[in-house]
């Protein structure tokens, strides 16, 4: 977005004034500056310094972080081959106090660090408590200073929401420190929500309205600060502060479901789920700056937006689809993505959905590839008596999702690991499609026979879940992946970052803790209300064709140079939703999700897993929809572990559908204290602290 083409000079600049290398811990409060610190009591300096608060958040989305302690270990994904965060998602003996590294058995030095998020929320912390301590004397122009301590004080209470989600408690610095201190308190969950809460809250009174000076969507403002106000007030009020959050509940959920009706009034909806990820087709393309975003970390196709500054979400959704029998697809900006197979969806996840109704499954998910390489074009492959061939433009890889109790491919043969290919159909092709005629609301498969594709994954055979068969690794390198990362401008390579935004809030989400908020003070039929709007949006639209599938990819026409007519053969403007579905015929009809009742008489695929997770009663019923809908409509979206955690769901959720999740138990709510962290620590005459004082301080468990 436009933010980051007027800040990357003075605000990254000024991010370095203020924050410590990633070395440095944040008790070493050093400001090693091309300015000399007294820049800091100018009006000038401290507009700068609010102004490089925005480069915090991009931390969040630089490397495998970005889904190691937010998505891994959770009932939604699993892990692939690549083994690099394994110890988030197994939550074996390496997942503790010292980071996981080749010095102590990690397969690389990309494994997130224990001490990674600890360490970058206090740099943002220390020159929050700078702005905050000075604004008053320094800036007398009332406007200014108001925006700048209504930023310092929306990330200060951000900062802290993200340390308290993971870490349960952590230390409440709320002044600028003098030099190096080394003697801290530790401050309990309720002292560090209440910390939190209040941030949050000034900001919320501070901010004078719906600024987007940066730009709509990554410009911090009142609707910013009342998504993340209602969500730290929904944390406080859920089971995991059971112990002592009673005499909250109340007031609390009150005051989030006004902060809820704030924001969803400023951010309506966008009409088409398709045009919050799938649309992407550029650095500042339209859904870079929908209603429905309401905090964004932004990126443009800058140095200054590269390397620890820069968005490598894209690398971590794709399937392994360069390493397929054939050698169909390989790595490039066509693609739109890189194949790290880090996150691989699990049963529940592509379960979850209904089918045929819900179009969030095949806008979200990439179910057909192209063939992208013309290094097999004249490698005849056999399938009986026929040769048969592969061009550029061809469907190199299908992924048919289909249902449990779908039998149409019991007898078929499928696998992405066989030297000669199976098909799914007699004759071995596709069904006959043309990309030129396929677009949003035309274009469907006929009934004769045209193209065709050498690899083919299913979900089940004979009622039996068979994705991960289809290896010839330990672990299954083959499935659809998700598409909210994919961006062809920026994966040319595997050194490219991405230049897309990430969205961290938006609308849809707060309907979602609006519902949840609901069902917590008993009104399931408000609740229901909400949640419909969020299904209404899913529902396929009457003329909307089913079988026409868009992603980032697309944005690899922005690109110098781009080769229009490879990529029009390449980029594959279809899905598999008639093949996952061969009992229906075509139809442009509209589809209806709307809940008829709550929490009673749920769908079928909502019913299977309350019925897995043995989960009964209105309270626990309503719960456990709300986060299966929070899969449907946010699954990828950088917080599933902690919706888990605070809902004291992590374990039974975990335990049941991610099979990699061996070592979870009831201790894995919250992440290790850093040793990094305690090592560093003195008592008030100096000495360090005992082992005993270092247990205090550490969560249980570890």
């Amino acid at each position: 977005m436009k933010l980051y083409k007027y800040l990357v000079g003075a605000a990254m600049t000024c991010a370095v004034i203020s924050m410590p290398s990633c070395a440095e811990s944040f008790l070493d409060e050093v400001q090693t500056t091309a300015y000399d610190t007294d820049y800091f009591n100018t009006p000038e300096g401290l507009e700068q310094l609010t102004i490089s608060l925005y480069g915090n958040i991009r931390w969040h989305f630089g490397y495998e972080w970005a889904y190691g302690i937010t998505l891994y270990g959770t009932d939604e994904f699993t892990m692939g081959n690549d083994n690099t965060s394994e110890p988030w998602n197994t939550y074996n003996n390496n997942l503790g106090p010292l980071n996981y590294t080749p010095n102590v058995g990690a397969p690389n030095w990309n494994c997130p660090p224990t001490d990674g998020l600890w360490n970058q929320m206090y740099y943002g912390i220390a020159s929050c408590n700078t702005i905050i301590a000075k604004a008053d004397n320094v800036i007398k122009d009332e406007t200014l200073r108001n925006w700048c301590l209504a930023t310092a004080y929306f990330l200060r209470g951000y900062n802290y929401y993200r340390l308290i989600a993971q870490y349960g408690h952590c230390v409440l610095q709320t002044t600028p420190t003098d030099g190096v201190v080394r003697n801290f308190e530790d401050a309990t969950p309720e002292q560090c929500w209440e910390q939190a809460i209040s941030d949050l809250r000034t900001a919320y009174n501070l901010f004078t309205g719906e600024d987007d000076r940066f730009g709509k969507g990554v410009t911090w403002n009142k609707s910013t600060a009342a998504h993340w106000l209602a969500k730290a007030l929904l944390f406080r009020v859920s089971e995991r502060n059971d112990s002592w959050n009673e005499k909250y509940k109340s007031a609390d959920i009150e005051e989030a479901i006004k902060m809820c009706d704030y924001a969803i009034a400023q951010h309506p909806l966008v009409d088409n789920y398709s045009d919050l990820y799938a649309n992407y087709t550029g650095v500042n393309c339209p859904i870079e700056s929908t209603s429905e975003i309401i905090m964004a970390s932004p990126s443009n196709a800058t140095s200054n937006t590269k390397g620890r500054y820069g968005n490598r979400t894209l690398y971590y959704f794709h399937s392994q689809f360069s390493n397929y029998s054939g050698g169909w697809i390989a790595r490039g900006y066509a693609t739109g993505g890189k194949d790290f197979q880090r996150c691989v969806p699990t049963e529940y996840t592509y379960g979850i959905y209904d089918h045929v109704a819900d179009a969030r499954l095949w806008k979200t998910f990439r179910t057909v590839m192209g063939a992208n390489t013309n290094k097999n074009d004249t490698a005849a492959l056999r399938k009986g008596d026929q040769l048969q061939y592969v061009t550029v433009g061809n469907p190199a890889v299908v992924f048919i999702l289909n249902k449990k109790d779908d039998h149409t491919y019991d007898k078929f043969k499928f696998g992405a690991q066989q030297q000669y290919p199976t098909f799914v159909d007699e004759a071995g092709r596709l069904p006959a499609w043309k990309k030129d005629e396929n677009t949003p609301t035309n274009g469907h498969f006929t009934d004769s026979v045209g193209k065709w594709f050498p690899v083919a994954g299913i979900l089940y055979q004979n009622g039996q879940w068979v994705r991960d068969e289809f290896k010839s690794q330990p672990r299954c390198n083959m499935y659809a992946h998700i598409n909210k990362t994919t961006a062809g401008d920026g994966a040319k390579d595997q050194a490219d970052d991405s230049y897309r935004d990430v969205t961290m809030s938006r609308s849809g989400e707060t309907y979602l803790m609006r519902a949840e908020l609901k069902v917590r003070k008993g009104d399931y039929a408000g609740a229901m209300a909400d949640i419909n709007v969020i299904r209404k949006r899913a529902s396929w639209k009457e003329g909307e064709n089913r079988s026409y599938y868009i992603d980032g990819s697309e944005a690899a026409r922005t690109q110098p140079g781009a080769n229009v007519e490879t990529l029009d053969n390449t980029l594959l403007t279809i899905n598999s939703y008639y093949l996952s579905n061969p009992e229906l015929d075509w139809t442009t009809a509209a589809s209806d999700l709307q809940l008829k009742s709550f929490p009673s008489n749920l769908p079928e695929e909502d019913e299977a897993v309350l019925a897995t997770l043995g989960v009964s009663g209105d309270y626990q019923r309503a719960l456990h929809f709300i986060l299966n809908e929070r899969t449907r409509e946010l699954i990828g979206e950088w917080q599933r572990w902690e919706t888990l955690s605070r809902t004291n769901t992590l374990v039974l959720r975990g335990k049941a559908f991610n099979p990699d999740a061996t070592g979870l138990n009831d201790t894995k709510n919250l992440r290790p204290i850093p040793q990094t962290f305690l090592d560093q620590l003195k008592n008030s005459d100096g000495t360090n602290l005992s082992d005993a004082q270092q247990a205090a301080w550490q969560n249980p468990g570890y």
